[in-house]
C-alpha cells in the first residue's frame, strides 16, 4: 500500500512506547521545575552540535487524568499563569495527550504525559526525543508514517528481530571484524525483509526518518558519555522486542543503533540525511560498501538463535490469526458504526496494532476528535487504511445528552451531528443536522 498523505489537516499523536500506560497522579510544581532544569542542562550541553540547532525550546507537562498542564514559560494567548516558577493551567478536550510535539495557545511545545520516568537516563532520553519532534520540521525531516503492516507477519517480525540481534551484537562488538560482520547480518535480515515485501523499503524509511532520528537525538543528548548512550541504545533494542506489535514502534529501537553505528562509520551523515532518500540503514551500508542484494538468510540466522525464534513466532501467528478472525467479525462483518475523518487529531499506543489487510488497521485503544466530536475507544476501533474512515462496532442505543455507547468506545457528539443509518443493513454513521 502506498505512503499514507501528508495531509495538512491531520495531527497524529503518538504515546510513546514507554510512557503509555502510566498513570498521572497530580503534576508537581517542584518537580516540573526541576525537570524543565534538567532539560535545559542536557540541551545547553550539546549546544546546537547535533543537529547544528538547539533543542531547548517550550516544555509541557500534561497528567492525562486531569489535563492539568505545567509549562516552562509563558503561553502567547494567556491561557496559563505563573505559580512557583513555572505556568500551569489545563489543556482543552479537543487536545490529544501524548508524548510529541504540540501547537497550542500560540507556542509550538515539546509535549510530555506526566509522570515521567523515574529512572533518570530515560527521562533524559525522552525529553530530549520529545525536543527533536519541536524541531524536526525545521530541519527537513517532517514526521511520516508508513504502512508497515508487513511487520506483523511471521516472516516480517522474524526479519526484524534478526536484525535486531545482529545490531546489538555489533553495539557489543569487542573487535572491529566482529562488529562489521554482525552489521553485514543486520543488513542481510534487513534486506531479506526489502524483497519478502516490496514496499517494506519505503515504508520503513518513513518512520525511522522521524521516530527513528528522534529516539536517535534522545540517546545522545540524553546520556553524558559514550558508553552511557551506548547502554541506551541496547536498552531499546531489548525493551522493544517484547512489544506486541513492531508496526509502528520498531524505528524506537533500529534509529539509535543505526545512529551510533553511522556515527562510527559515516561522520557528517546528519549534515545530508534530509537531502537523501531512504533510512539510516542505507546510508550505512553505503559507508561499508555492504551490497543489500537479498540472499539466503538460515546460515546467518543460526548465529542469532533463528530456529527458536521461528518457532515463538509461529505460535504467535497462529494467535494472531485468531484474533484478526475475531476483530474481522466485530469491525468488518458488522454490525458497525462508520466515522468520516475530515480533520481527524489522533493519539494511539503504537505497541498494539493489528493490520486487517486492505480493510485497514485494528487500534486497540485510540481517541479520536473530528468535526463531529469525541471518540475514546478501549475495545478496538478499525482505521481504513487512507485514514478516511473510523469504524466501531455497532452503537448499543441512542444518543444520551450527545453522547453514545457501544462496546469498547464511548463518542461525544458535537452539537449539529447526530446517528444516521448506514450503507449496510444495521450499520450507522454520523451526519450533519440539517441546516447546520
Amino acid at each position: 500500500m502506498p505512503l499514507r498523505p501528508a495531509w495538512p489537516w491531520l495531527t497524529l499523536l503518538v504515546l510513546a512506547p514507554a510512557a503509555s500506560g502510566a498513570a498521572s497522579p497530580g503534576l508537581a510544581p517542584a518537580a516540573a521545575r526541576a525537570y524543565f532544569d534538567e532539560a535545559r542542562r542536557q540541551c545547553q550541553a550539546d549546544h546546537g552540535r547535533l543537529w547544528d540547532r538547539s533543542l531547548c525550546g517550550p516544555m509541557l507537562l500534561v497528567a492525562p487524568a486531569t489535563r492539568q498542564v505545567i509549562a516552562s514559560q509563558a503561553d502567547a494567548q494567556g491561557r496559563l499563569r505563573a505559580q512557583d516558577g513555572v505556568f500551569v493551567g489545563r489543556l482543552p478536550p479537543e487536545q490529544n495527550l501524548a508524548n510529541t510535539a504540540l501547537d497550542w495557545a500560540g507556542v509550538r511545545w515539546s509535549e510530555m504525559l506526566w509522570p515521567l520516568p523515574d529512572d533518570a537516563p530515560m527521562r533524559r532520553t525522552l525529553m530530549a526525543h520529545e525536543s527533536f519532534h519541536r524541531i524536526q520540521d525545521g530541519l527537513g525531516l517532517p514526521a511520516g508514517d508508513g504502512d508497515n503492516a508487513h511487520l506483523d507477519t511471521l516472516e516480517g517480525r522474524y526479519a526484524l528481530q534478526l536484525e535486531w540481534r545482529a545490531l546489538d551484537r555489533a553495539l557489543a562488538a569487542a573487535d572491529e571484524p566482529e562488529r562489521r560482520a554482525a552489521v553485514a547480518d543486520a543488513l542481510a535480515f534487513r534486506a531479506a525483509r526489502y524483497a519478502r515485501f516490496p514496499a517494506a523499503e519505503r515504508n520503513e524509511s518513513a518512520l525511522e526518518r522521524s521516530e527513528g532520528l528522534a529516539e536517535y537525538t534522545g540517546v545522545m543528548v540524553g546520556n553524558d558519555t559514550p558508553a552511557e548512550r551506548l547502554a541506551m541504545a541496547r536498552k531499546d533494542l531489548a525493551l522493544h522486542a517484547g512489544d506486541a506489535s513492531f508496526v509502528r514502534s520498531f524505528a524506537y529501537a533500529t534509529g539509535p543503533a543505526y545512529g551510533l553505528l553511522l556515527d562510527r562509520y559515516a561522520p557528517g551523515w546528519r549534515r545530508t540525511i534530509a537531502q537523501r532518500a531512504g533510512a539510516p540503514a542505507a546510508l550505512l551500508a553505503a559507508a561499508l560498501r555492504i551490497d543489500m542484494a537479498a540472499a539466503p538468510i538460515d546460515a546467518r540466522a543460526a548465529r542469532y538463535g533463528g530456529a527458536a525464534l521461528l518457532a515463538s513466532e509461529r505460535e504467535r501467528a497462529a494467535a494472531r490469526a485468531r484474533r484478526v478472525a475475531a476483530y474481522a467479525a466485530r469491525l468488518v462483518a458488522g454490525p458497525v458504526l462508520h466515522l468520516p475523518l475530515k480533520h481527524m487529531k489522533v493519539q494511539f499506543n503504537p505497541t498494539s496494532l493489528v493490520p486487517l489487510g486492505d480493510a485497514g488497521t485494528v487500534y486497540p485503544t485510540i481517541h479520536v476528535s473530528d468535526d463531529w466530536g469525541l471518540i475514546d475507544v478501549d475495545g478496538g476501533a478499525l482505521l481504513a487504511g487512507d485514514w478516511t474512515r473510523l469504524t466501531v462496532a455497532a452503537p448499543a442505543g441512542e444518543a444520551r445528552g450527545g453522547t453514545l455507547h457501544g462496546e469498547g468506545w464511548t463518542l461525544q457528539l458535537a452539537p449539529g451531528w447526530r446517528l444516521a443509518p448506514g450503507e449496510r443493513k444495521g450499520d450507522w454513521t454520523i451526519r450533519r443536522e440539517a441546516g447546520e
